[in-house]
């Protein structure tokens, strides 16, 4: 008797259905994504677009420039001559043979196209070890900030959801196609009031979660104009509600950043600070901090006993740190924790990072951020992702695993912070936890947004308001949000390019 054949589509569909899906967001038959949208059109958001040069792009091999061997003693000044020297001749790699390189000093980057490279973050490899007085490793750092022009715009729509790649404006005649923009959420009196805010007193002082009369920016280029709807190259990561933010209402403007360098990392070694315990108001012994870097990296890096070890700054877009394993030998005691991944900035991919050791907070972002920032694949062994203060959006944790070792220590918490520190309060909106393992889970949300849990295994320790949990103690597919995001608007290549 003749087999009947069943189309493959089918069978992909009857796979599907086998596994667990979010309702949020899920693969179709057409192996396609789709977003289920709340009343106002809010969705997750799509954060392909985080990592070096937008998301898919390999980091480069950089030709070496100069190559340095270890000597006795203090080599600060030796390595930062290479690195000037490399800066002035248009860019390379300063490689450290192997060897133990001492540093009494901070090196610093601060020219385009300069990388500093070790030859392995392993035994036989590059160590530098931090010497002399608490300092930072190395700044990786540009100069000045975004420079506003003359050509604005104001947003006429009533409502522009979480997650919308476009919008109109009153008048987009000022405005072409590849133009760098900050887009322009005022911070109101009205928006803080609803948010619950303006009510933080803490030893019977007022605290100001975020000032009104401010502005929290989002770095994007113009993708398209159609009239006076505007594209844009990465989606929003926060909604724009008119009702509460006029006047004076979001605005586009047009800006340039002359000081901001490009194509710079530092690479394959390893760093060893002496080990300290001291308050976060001390000197300490860090890592590195990127800001004023558009398209720079950070690979393949070990730290031992660094405080505050990474710092990526407000004005950092297309970053990838990636497999940078952060240990720590013994307790930090002291009353607040410092942080081993502060991060700021847009467009950031953290991925296979670890952290070992207890009192710290692994990973964090800070005031204002405005997303993609994506952490795919950490481990750690104590906490895991803790949004810090002030209203960051657009947050993705993806395959994380936080072991937590002390009593329900929260593997993710996106939480209103409330008076704690100067009146942090709301940490986070429109973040999302994606297949994550923990024994404990803190997602709350704040008035008028949403935070997700989707697919995460652990105890729920929120106190209302709750955020979203969606097939809570399952594994959803895709497993990876942001690899799938990727490759459906990049293609497998564009997954493979960045080490999956």
């Amino acid at each position: 008797m003749k087999r009947k054949r069943i189309p493959v589509l089918l069978l992909f569909a009857a796979a599907l259905t086998a596994q667990q899906t979010s309702q949020w967001v899920s693969l179709g038959a057409d192996r396609k994504l789709h977003y289920l949208t709340d009343e106002h059109g809010n969705r997750i958001m799509d954060f392909s677009a985080a990592g070096y040069r937008g998301g898919g792009v390999a980091i480069p091999k950089v030709n070496v420039a100069k190559t340095l061997r270890p000597v006795d003693g203090d080599t600060t000044a030796q390595i930062q001559a290479a690195l000037d020297e490399t800066g002035r001749s248009g860019g390379g790699a300063v490689v450290l043979s192997p060897g133990t390189y001492e540093l009494a000093g901070t090196l610093s980057i601060t020219a385009s196209g300069v990388v500093l490279r070790g030859s392995g973050s392993g035994e036989g490899g590059t160590t530098i070890k931090l010497t002399g007085a608490p300092h930072r490793f190395l700044q990786i750092r540009g100069t000045g900030a975004w420079q506003p022009g003359a050509e604005s715009a104001n947003v006429t729509d009533p409502y522009v959801p979480s997650g919308a790649i476009s919008f109109h404006v009153d008048d987009a005649s000022a405005f072409h196609r590849g133009d760098a923009i900050l887009v322009r959420r005022p911070v109101t009196e009205k928006w803080v009031h609803f948010m619950g805010m303006d009510t933080l007193v803490r030893d019977g002082k007022q605290q100001t979660w975020i000032k009104p009369g401010t502005f929290i920016r989002t770095d994007r280029t113009i993708q398209a104009i159609d009239g006076k709807t505007i594209t844009l190259d990465v989606p929003l990561s926060d909604s724009i509600d008119a009702a509460y933010l006029n006047p004076p209402g979001a605005s586009i403007v047009k800006y340039s950043f002359p000081g901001r360098i490009s194509e710079v990392g530092v690479e394959s070694l390893r760093l060893v600070a002496p080990l300290i315990d001291v308050p976060i108001s001390e000197g300490q012994y860090t890592a590195f901090q990127m800001d004023a870097v558009v398209d720079g990296w950070a690979r393949d890096i070990a730290i031992q006993e660094t405080q505050n070890a990474i710092v990526i700054g407000a004005a950092a877009k297309r970053l990838t740190l990636d497999k940078i394993r952060v240990a720590h030998s013994d307790t930090h005691t002291g009353a607040a924790a410092p942080a081993d991944f502060s991060l700021s900035g847009t467009q950031i991919l953290v991925s296979r990072c670890t952290v070992t050791g207890e009192g710290t907070w692994p990973f964090v972002t800070q005031a204002s951020v405005t997303g993609p920032i994506v952490i795919l694949d950490a481990v750690t062994n104590e906490r895991g992702v803790s949004p810090h203060q002030r209203w960051a959006t657009g947050l993705l944790v993806d395959r994380g695993r936080f072991d937590n070792s002390t009593a329900r220590a929260q593997g993710i918490a996106f939480s209103n912070r409330k008076t704690a520190g100067s009146g942090h309060g709301w940490d986070i909106g429109w973040a999302v936890a994606w297949n994550v393992t923990s024994p404990f889970l803190l997602v709350q949300a704040a008035p008028g947004t949403m935070n997700w849990c989707i697919g995460c295994k652990g105890e729920a320790v929120d106190t209302p308001p709750q955020g979203t949990y969606d097939a809570k103690g399952a594994t959803v597919t895709p497993s990876s949000l942001y690899l799938e995001q990727l490759r459906e608007r990049l293609g497998d290549a564009a997954v493979k390019a960045i080490g999956y």
